[in-house]
């Protein structure tokens, strides 16, 4: 019996140079290919049927492990398992496993998914960047890296109840963008179920309502009476925010279009600053007639060669959302706001001039609420609105005292 087994050795297995199929024992068959390469074989009966497997090349798997190999196998046979079928299932498993793994994608990734998906389709360039301001700081540290098959009511609230009564609003944007990125997720697949951010019929039965948990909060406005003392302080501070801000009030614009003005659409010929229309919120063209000193803001700005923008960050694009709100705070004048500069204007044209108040709405680029109305105004207004601007700046460069009454803006035309 000694003889049926262990009958090669390493030297044999090196020497051996003729093709076919010679055994060592134990099932344990050294395999010689005609173009010389050399392999392990196992060979074995089941159900009547002569099988086999390979266990390597002799370059990979030594003789003894060989050998070691064939033995568990053998065992294997004596307990009813096939080598053959048992390698094929635990193959199968693992390709099952991969595509499962290819099929998962976290919270995070779904999110960056959608986004890049939908950038195309939102008019304001920094709204994406927007999207992942927030998740970035209220979602991602709750469930950004778990599975989005994992996302369920419970960590959709643990994020949520954190900002819910503090940042209403804010919380409700983000429980937004959950609740499409979730939607997103299970149209591409990636998950079944309800949507665990949905409000209504869900998330309204555990949350209170947003009016209820904090005042509406207006955007508060310096009085216009003190434009002059404010204008003459910003004035006299360096940068490129100050600037941008002085420029967004005596052009009485929205943060937004200031700090993505490209000097494309500046003609400081003709004193006009075309503003397209996927950059306003209305979606529509606005063109918008520079006074004097906003021509002397534009001319004092540094300009960059390939770099279009008129108010240049610290990244070499435009300024941030919060550039010209960190000018207020270094001013230390966090009881106003820039969007409160656009009530500022309204109540000074209201107030103070005898312009007719669609000049006024055209300047802020309102849209005419009155379909009517809107239909037979065909114009815009162009040269009426030159003149309240130049008025308005020279108002703005009038002395007055420093700081001012602040009050809210009365009005949700004031947008």
């Amino acid at each position: 019996m000694a003889h049926q087994i262990n009958k090669l050795t390493v030297a044999k297995v090196n020497a051996i140079t003729k093709p076919g199929q010679y055994a060592d024992g134990l099932g344990l068959y050294l395999q010689v290919a005609a173009g010389g390469s050399k392999t392990w074989m196992f060979r074995y009966m089941r159900n009547g049927k002569a099988r086999k497997m390979s266990l390597g090349s002799i370059h990979v798997v030594p003789l003894k492990d060989a050998r070691q190999k064939a033995i568990e196998l053998q065992r294997g046979l004596l307990e009813g398992i096939d080598p053959v079928a048992e390698r094929a299932a635990k193959q199968a498993e693992v390709e099952r496993q991969k595509r499962e793994a290819a099929k998962v994608m976290t919270f995070k990734e779904c999110a960056e998914a959608y986004i890049a998906s939908h950038r195309a389709g939102w008019k304001n360039v920094k709204h994406a960047q927007q999207w992942a301001n927030t998740l970035e700081a209220y979602a991602y540290p709750y469930f950004g890296d778990s599975p989005v098959q994992d996302v369920d009511t419970a960590l959709v609230m643990k994020a949520l109840s954190a900002i819910w009564t503090e940042k209403p609003e804010t919380a409700t944007r983000v429980r937004s963008r959950i609740e499409n990125i979730l939607s997103w997720a299970t149209s591409a697949g990636y998950r079944t179920g309800e949507n665990p951010a949905r409000w209504t019929g869900h998330l309204k039965n555990l949350l209170p309502a947003r009016t209820k948990v904090a005042k509406v909060k207006h955007h508060a406005a310096l009085a216009y009476d003190a434009i002059g003392g404010f204008m003459s302080e910003l004035r006299a501070m360096e940068g490129v925010s100050p600037r941008a801000l002085e420029f967004a009030i005596l052009t009485a614009a929205r943060t937004n279009e200031v700090i993505g003005a490209q000097w494309s659409e500046i003609d400081l010929d003709n004193a006009l600053w075309t503003i397209p229309g996927d950059r306003m919120k209305a979606g529509r063209e606005h063109r918008v007639p520079l006074s004097d000193r906003a021509i002397e803001i534009l001319r004092g700005l540094p300009r960059e060669a390939g770099n279009d923008f008129v108010f240049i960050g610290a990244s070499k694009k435009g300024l941030s959302n919060m550039a010209l709100t960190m000018t207020l705070r270094r001013m230390n004048r966090e009881d106003i706001t820039v969007h409160g500069f656009r009530s500022t204007f309204s109540d000074w044209a209201t107030e103070r001039t005898a312009y007719p108040g669609e000049v006024r709405e055209m300047a802020l680029a309102h849209v005419v609420a009155n379909k009517v109305e809107a239909a037979y105004r065909r114009g815009d207004l162009f040269e009426k609105r030159r003149r309240i601007m130049d008025d308005w700046a020279a108002f703005c460069a009038k002395p007055s005292g420093q700081g001012g009454n602040v009050v809210a803006i009365r009005d949700a035309a004031h947008g």
